[in-house]
């Protein structure tokens, strides 16, 4: 008999908070649908928890530590998740958001139903996520404060980048040989170092989009180290008009995000063509991802919040659109990916 509960939160409740994610979802092998959807879920709520600014970034930091255990199996403490349903629910403008922070029990209910190969790797991903968020809150000041702190090195933001993004690569190779085997055939360790490559390289794109909203939180991703170089500090990067003078730490970021996306690219000339949702479930963020990369390098003010380096809306879908005729032919994937690349970096 079907569960009304697990198909709620794994369907509309789902599709409700993950935006863009729903539609790579939806085209996964169905194995893979609950475990990568759950995951999803738990990290949300956790990353909600984290964010909620009127909350002081002590109480977030508790919270989230406390749900990492119950998430790892600690005794169901029920006044826990009220209170976090109560406290930071309450403060959401967002309803799904909001439903989503309520609906916590049965989605760790849902988590203790998954097969234990399933539920060990969802509790591995959502507490290294969460080591990402707990990051956020130890090493930059409250939102509030009016206060700026920048990473030290790139040592640093290659770290944070792992945690928030590229141990979901590790994941997802994870479920592929647990859900399709035989569908990959380069060695486990190999696609598990290019599925890092991969996240990285998309949360590194997040960083340099969304660079100027971070500065007005307190929160500067560009090291110290590299802002030196211009003879910049975070506090000077809240001047949109030092867009052109943080330039080369940009380039040099986006650099390293091309390399990353090379790694991905080849992730994903790894699965084989006839494994088609899987495909595109890999090369839509790819493409969306360059394609917003191409818009930062050409993007003069980058660092003003006004002028976001965003891939709109019906881009997406005309992205989504001609991948289906592209995703069949390796040739076809390569030559979509590099031309690309070899836009952006021409704009150098």
């Amino acid at each position: 008999m079907p569960n009304p509960t697990r198909a709620f939160l794994l369907g509309p409740l789902l599709k409700g908070v993950s935006r863009s994610f729903y539609l790579t979802l939806r085209v996964l092998p169905a194995g893979m649908r609950d475990p990568i959807g759950l995951a999803y879920l738990l990290a949300r709520a956790a990353d909600t928890i984290a964010d909620t600014s009127l909350i002081s970034p002590e109480q977030r930091l508790a919270m989230l530590l406390s749900l990492r255990d119950q998430i790892n199996g600690a005794p169901n403490d029920g006044a826990l998740l009220q209170r976090m349903a109560t406290e930071v629910a309450g403060q959401q403008i967002q309803s799904d958001e909001k439903v989503l922070l309520e609906s916590l029990g049965p989605a760790l209910e849902v988590l203790s139903q998954l097969s234990e190969s399933d539920r060990k790797a969802v509790r591995e991903i959502v507490s290294t996520l969460t080591e990402g968020m707990e990051f956020d809150l130890r090493t930059f000041p409250d939102e509030r404060s009016g206060q700026i702190a920048a990473l030290c090195e790139y040592e640093e933001l290659d770290r944070y980048t792992y945690l928030v993004a590229g141990c979901v690569g590790e994941f997802w190779t994870t479920m592929t040989y647990a859900h399709m085997p035989g569908t990959l055939k380069e060695r486990p360790e190999i696609m598990a170092r290019r599925g890092v490559r991969f996240g990285k390289a998309l949360q590194m794109t997040n960083v340099l989009r969304d660079c100027g909203k971070d500065l007005r939180i307190g929160r500067c991703y560009l090291p110290q180290t590299m802002l030196d170089q211009s003879g910049l500090s975070a506090q000077d990067l809240l001047q949109p008009a030092n867009s052109v003078r943080a330039r080369p730490q940009m380039v040099e970021l986006v650099r390293k995000s091309l390399d990353h996306f090379r790694e991905a690219l080849d992730y994903t000339l790894a699965i084989p063509a006839f494994s088609v949702r899987l495909r595109l479930a890999c090369l839509w963020p790819i493409l969306i991802g360059l394609d917003t990369l191409l818009l930062l390098v050409d993007n003069n003010d980058w660092l003003d919040p006004a002028k976001v380096s965003k891939v709109r809306r019906n881009q997406v879908y005309q992205i989504i659109a001609s991948s289906l005729l592209l995703v069949p032919s390796n040739g076809l994937v390569r030559a979509s990916v590099e031309k690309r690349i070899k836009q952006i970096e021409a704009r150098f």
